[in-house]
């Protein structure tokens, strides 16, 4: 009995001692971010030339601040849809499209802001588990036989559309003061297209995600915009008629124009 006794008192010390190394890691580690955007929602409309978001926020936490460095790393990822990329050759002196591979999946718009560089901020095994990179955020499962560098072709559709303005890299753009507020800006180009835009938060220490904040941006046509936009997809019969009787009427008006002028 009293080795029953015995065996029940060490068993509870050992679940003591567990919750106690339990609370220990959760005060170290217990960082939350709490953020908030300028804009939720973005109206496209027939003069709109791009936006720019406001994403700001702090760090709530209920212990001392850890030593370790702390960092932040903000993304925002447009809707994402399959993308071909060709790859030229010359044949005969002429240019043509000879290689083809389809990336399974690319988002239309990606933006990454950090307050330092990434690669001092965010493992590999981080960016593997979160694919915030700008190869791990494109999914590329495969290549046709034959096409041996696969990996080229995502790195050509990544420097397009940086050249287009629509994958940025802000490394240090994301202004963090005291360990606890942060705030940065995001340009949005004109060229955006409908759907949600999914806005990550990351609080990192020596490389590793602390806490993850998820909220979205929705961007969607109004006004005209978004009258020709539903009637080109959902009669785009009509849509055409009316598009040739406007060209009509246009041609005609500054023809006229054209002949009162002239007299």
């Amino acid at each position: 009995m009293i080795r029953g006794v015995a065996a029940g008192l060490a068993f509870s010390a050992v679940l003591g001692l567990a919750a106690v190394w339990a609370a220990v890691w959760a005060a170290d580690s217990g960082e939350q971010v709490v953020a908030g955007l300028s804009q939720n929602r973005i109206a496209i409309t027939a003069n709109f030339v791009g936006s720019e978001i406001l994403i700001f926020g702090a760090v709530k936490r209920e212990a001392p601040i850890p030593p370790d460095r702390l960092d932040v790393v903000i993304t925002v990822e447009g809707p994402s849809a399959p993308v071909k990329v060709q790859r030229k050759a010359r044949v005969f002196g002429i240019w043509v499209n000879r290689d083809q591979v389809t990336v399974d999946l690319a988002p239309s718009f990606y933006a990454v802001a950090t307050t330092a560089p990434l690669d001092q901020v965010l493992s590999a095994t981080e960016d593997l588990r979160n694919r915030i990179s700008f190869p791990r955020a494109i999914r590329s499962v495969g290549a046709p036989s034959g096409i041996g560098d696969s990996q080229v072709f995502t790195d050509a559709l990544i420097r397009l559309r940086q050249a287009s303005g629509l994958y940025l890299m802000a490394e240090g753009s994301v202004d963090l003061s005291e360990e606890t507020l942060f705030r940065t800006r995001v340009a949005l180009p004109a060229n955006l297209i409908e759907g949600e835009y999914a806005t990550r938060i990351f609080l990192t220490r020596s490389g590793r995600v602390v806490d993850r904040l998820d909220t979205s941006i929705v961007v969607r046509k109004e006004g005209l915009e978004r009258v020709l936009f539903q009637l080109a997809h959902r009669d785009p019969v009509i849509y055409g008629l009316l598009s040739l009787i406007i060209a009509i009427v246009a041609g005609w008006a500054a023809s006229s124009m054209f002949r009162y002028f002239r007299l």
